[in-house]
């Protein structure tokens, strides 16, 4: 359920107590790792950190009133959620994401970018830190803009390569129409 806070503290004070703790734990962990030109906001109903406007005019292209999103944080109803967008189709961050946690010796819940855990203590914070400080605003604008370009390309040769399918496949269907 998302939240209609209109601020970081509304929302942390609509939280149970065990879950406000474990927020502010890994909101402080972000902050003290968070490159001075990304931005804490509400966004999407949880706590975002974004690129904003004033650094990245663009935004985000879903939506591109909205701020280029990094990171959301968000007490969720069976889970708490760190979704870090930095992770999102980078093999390498990926890599070394999986590799450190794995160190930390905790058990990881993650989706495409999304991390979950039930309590705070399902997290590895100095990871979380480190995958947070290795990715300054300018290295982040440059792994999107190269995501968004390999899209692109893929949609091109998926295009294609329907294209050509379709061909091929009407060919077979005129040759079988001509041998009835």
């Amino acid at each position: 359920m998302q939240s209609k806070a209109a601020t970081v503290e509304e929302y942390i004070k609509q939280l149970p107590p065990e879950r406000q703790e474990a927020i502010r734990a890994i909101r402080e962990v972000i902050l003290k790792n968070l490159d001075k030109d990304y931005q804490q906001v509400m966004q999407c109903g949880m706590i975002g950190y974004v690129v904003p406007h004033s650094v990245y005019p663009d935004g985000y292209p879903s939506g591109p009133r909205q701020p280029l999103p990094f990171v959301g944080l968000a007490s969720q109803k069976n889970h708490l959620s760190l979704h870090l967008m930095c992770l999102y189709s980078q093999i390498e961050q990926e890599k070394w994401f999986f590799n450190e946690w794995e160190k930390s010796g905790k058990k990881l819940d993650m989706g495409k970018c999304c991390v979950l855990a039930n309590k705070l203590e399902g997290f590895a914070l100095d990871v979380i830190g480190k995958m947070i400080r290795r990715m300054p605003v300018k290295k982040y604008v440059e792994y999107y803009e190269a995501s968004l370009q390999q899209n692109a390309i893929a949609k091109v040769e998926r295009s294609a390569a329907r294209k050509a399918t379709s061909k091929s496949t009407q060919t077979k269907v005129k040759s079988r129409a001509k041998s009835v």
